[in-house]
């Protein structure tokens, strides 16, 4: 049987009192940190911290509030043992990130929103997640519209590549998000899982991030946190079509789920217990 790729997992730290799953739940860096080591515990590849929600109809916070959410986190994370990703869209906290031993920028603008982030992330050598969003947070589910939305996605990330190359970021240090949920219609979402192949550019990695997001509720619900089983099912066809990374909120169950299917491939590895 033909090997299939394990997806790495990278683990959601939101650090914001307005996210639309966890917004609000870890108010102290204690918090933070302790979900942190929980995550690697679980079996975790990487740890995403964010100061500023992206969710749909979201506003911007300050530069000042983002870096009073992140910095003291990072900092009370300084020995901690997997690779970690700041998710922004500006250079001063991609700096400040960078210097405290963030490795990876997770930035849902791609670039775009300021002019100095690619800057950091090349001075620094930071693995880059190009996501793509049309609109901005308030805006984008409003209404979005693609005549064809694979190739619309992938001619924005050979834009977006080009722009990174340019600013000397290396194209295996980039990996591409479809960006679902951001400016996208519910069709679109599937669509971009069922054809992630289809937006591969050589050299570059795919990462997808579905995990309890609205499209989800005609399957789980409407409590974000009720949409496992949604968020799973876009797993397995994530690692049936080889992508690199998936981006999650329930890394523990993720990580059995990943077990699972490993198990079914390769029953023989199974060892113990009897039903």
């Amino acid at each position: 049987m033909e090997a299939v790729l394990r997806p790495r997992i990278l683990g959601i730290l939101n650090v914001t009192p307005d996210s639309f799953s966890d917004g609000g739940q870890l108010p102290s860096i204690e918090d933070a940190v302790g979900r942190a080591h929980r995550f690697a515990r679980e079996g975790a590849d990487a740890i995403d911290i964010g100061g500023e929600s992206t969710r749909p109809g979201s506003r911007p916070v300050s530069l000042e509030t983002e870096l009073k959410r992140v910095v003291p986190i990072l900092d009370a994370l300084a020995d901690f043992p997997l690779p970690i990703s700041i998710d922004t869209r500006r250079a001063a906290v991609a700096a400040a990130a960078a210097e405290r031993g963030a490795t990876i920028l997770n930035d849902t603008a791609a670039l775009r929103d300021d002019p100095e982030i690619a800057t950091v992330a090349s001075a620094h050598q930071m693995d880059v997640v190009l996501m793509h969003r049309s609109g901005t947070p308030e805006t984008m589910q409003i209404d979005p519209r693609y005549d064809d939305v694979i190739s619309e996605v992938r001619f924005f990330f050979e834009e977006r590549i080009e722009a990174a190359i340019g600013a000397g970021i290396a194209i295996d240090r980039i990996l591409l998000d479809p960006g679902l949920g951001f400016g996208k219609r519910k069709e679109d979402n599937y669509e971009l899982v069922n054809r992630c192949q289809e937006l591969r550019i050589e050299g570059t990695r795919l990462l997808v991030g579905a995990s309890r997001k609205s499209f989800l509720e005609p399957f789980d619900g409407r409590d974000p946190e009720q949409r496992l089983p949604g968020s799973l099912a876009f797993v397995a066809r994530c690692r049936r079509l080889g992508v690199d990374w998936v981006r999650v909120h329930d890394v523990a169950d993720t990580v059995r789920f990943l077990d699972t299917l490993e198990a079914i491939d390769e029953p023989a590895s199974v060892t113990g217990g009897v039903v």
